[in-house]
């Protein structure tokens, strides 16, 4: 018996769309750049009052606009981006049908109900609980329903996700094992599925206080469970950012891993071990035994880096091996120099990659080390590092690869190309001197929440060293230069999406599907499957190698640096 089914085929890159796997791509991956757009402004407000000459908002506003721009950033417009790669790493990548797509609207439809009623709680204005959202602090209870609401929608999109591989399988649309983007993507969902998890064993309970059913809830226990939720859902970030490097890799470059099962290995150890580095929020509590913060400080936390430096490796190494045989091989860096610089979906992919990892990477590393967390804990250095993650490694990666789904997705020529090219560079580094003096006032002890670092009217005021103050007021600078930068890829991505040229490709056509067999797609193009020959002193990507060591180094320096600065502000003596 035949099915007739709806695919259309990208002629520019070969990539299969399935209908109702386009429409639901576009609709998520439209609804975050709208909550971007919204936290976007939030961010403006919070860097303008953070910024000691400026300092814009009163301590209440200061608080409500805070905690929805922490929501509207790390939950709904990256979740809803995520959820649009994942669509498009199983169906487009396996060349094959979404499964149950009225459960994937279901799920949409759930998640723009959530992130609503969400944020409708807080502009009401008796929910300025943060991010965090600390007990016994309360909102008002559809705060917490709303959240619960999105999560269970996003719970049901990564069950369409997995359901879809099984469709992939089972109609034989793919040989052998997944592509690694798809094994990247599967990866983000199993994290978010334990995170989705931990939130509803906290949320739920959390809101059945809010509305008077449940007495009590321990301020400890709240804070140990959430935290399982609230950092491995960025988790989920670095997962589906990783996997969308290699993507970029791949379109730009035609890069091939320099190996896919040590890549693969990487991400498994993702799923084992990179969630704990959530202790790091955890381990000036003394609810906790010192065992536990030691086992997720020390051995679990070096698979989890391991695991980074063995993408960060990759990735660029893969694109030095493409470049060299395409023959930029003189020099240690001549496949770089000669790199598409003006291209934003390589720039940008290769600032979030060196953004995530000298800054992101490095200081993850040092919070999550018990002894030196006590230098930074509860600082802005914090938010510092979690910018160079979060916006510079996840946001700037999902920026950089909506410049190729502009045109092949939603099948519009990009708008204002120029601006376009300059970009991620204005957002990318603009961000990275936001994360890097945040990361600095922090170590000199500017507090992570308090509006207001010169006290004024308090009667015990603590007078911060005038260092701190330089260095917030070149964070609120830097700040709005990376906002300027937001702004323009909205700009460019909403002018294009709704404004944009038409593109003359050819639709969806129907096509029959006899004995669970799907119909063979045209043909993507081809993919180097060589690795060339080696370069200097044998290596195939010595270049590459020589960026590691300058990781390497930096990395050192910077960890022991911060040891002496303990021994001096904790002296034995």
């Amino acid at each position: 018996m035949a099915v007739n089914r709806n695919f259309r085929t990208c002629p520019s890159t070969g990539l299969v769309y399935h209908e109702p796997a386009e429409k639901l791509m576009k609709w998520n991956a439209v609804a975050g750049v709208v909550f971007l757009l919204l936290g976007g402004v939030l961010a403006l407000l919070v860097t303008l009052t953070r910024w000691p000459a400026v300092h814009l908002l009163p301590a209440d506003w200061f608080y409500l606009v805070l905690t929805a721009h922490g929501i509207d950033m790390l939950i709904f417009w990256i979740i809803f981006f995520e959820i649009a790669v994942l669509y498009f790493a199983a169906s487009t990548l396996l060349k094959c049908r979404l499964a149950t797509p009225r459960i994937a609207w279901a799920a949409f439809w759930m998640m723009i109900v959530g992130a609503v009623m969400n944020n409708v709680a807080v502009f009401k204005g008796d929910s300025s609980v943060m991010f965090t959202s600390y007990v016994p602090m309360g909102a008002h209870w559809a705060f917490y329903l709303g959240l619960i609401i999105f999560a269970v929608g996003a719970l049901l999109a990564c069950f369409v996700f997995l359901g879809t591989l099984a469709v992939g399988k089972a109609e034989k649309t793919y040989n052998g094992s997944i592509p690694l983007v798809t094994f990247g993507a599967t990866t983000a969902c199993i994290i978010a599925i334990f995170t989705i998890a931990s939130g509803a064993i906290i949320l739920i309970p959390t809101f059945l206080w809010s509305v008077g059913l449940v007495d009590h809830i321990d301020s400890l226990m709240y804070k140990t469970v959430w935290w399982a939720f609230g950092h491995s859902s960025q988790q989920i970030n670095v997962s589906a950012h990783v996997s969308v490097w290699y993507a970029i890799a791949a379109i730009v470059f035609g890069a091939k891993p320099l190996s896919e099962r040590v890549s693969r290995g990487a991400f498994l150890l993702y799923i084992f071990f990179l969630q704990l580095a959530s202790a790091h929020h955890l381990l000036t509590d003394p609810g906790l035994t010192s065992n536990w913060k030691i086992f997720n400080t020390s051995y679990a936390m070096y698979l989890a880096v391991l695991a980074s430096m063995v993408h960060g490796l990759t990735v660029p190494g893969a694109i030095e091996v493409a470049q060299r045989e395409k023959g930029y091989t003189r020099g240690l860096f001549e496949w770089l120099r000669k790199a598409p610089w003006g291209n934003p979906i390589f720039s940008g992919m290769f600032i979030s990659l060196i953004g995530f990892g000298f800054l992101g990477g490095i200081s993850g590393v040092m919070m999550g080390t018990e002894q030196l967390n006590l230098l930074i804990h509860n600082t802005i250095y914090v938010p510092g590092h979690f910018h160079a993650t979060v916006v510079i490694g996840t946001t700037l990666a999902f920026m950089s690869l909506t410049y190729f789904l502009i045109p092949t997705l939603f099948r519009r020529e990009l708008m204002f190309p120029k601006m376009a090219a300059w970009q991620p560079y204005l957002f990318g580094l603009g961000m990275s001197v936001f994360a890097l003096f945040m990361m600095g006032a922090g170590t000199l002890g500017v507090p992570r929440r308090h509006w207001d670092i010169t006290f004024a009217g308090n009667a015990l005021a603590h007078e911060f060293p005038g260092a701190a103050f330089l260095m917030m007021g070149l964070t609120g600078i830097a700040g709005v230069a990376a906002v300027v930068g937001g702004g323009m890829y909205i700009a460019i991505a909403v002018g294009s999406i709704f404004f944009g040229k038409r593109l003359d490709v050819p639709a969806a056509r129907r096509v029959a599907v006899r004995d669970g067999m799907a119909p063979p797609p045209e043909p993507a193009p081809a993919i180097p499957t060589g690795h060339g020959t080696p370069a200097a002193w044998g290596l195939i990507a010595p270049g590459t190698f020589a960026l590691a060591m300058v990781f390497l180094v930096s990395f050192v320096l910077y960890y022991f640096v911060n040891w002496k600065y303990l021994s001096t502000v904790w002296p034995l003596s």
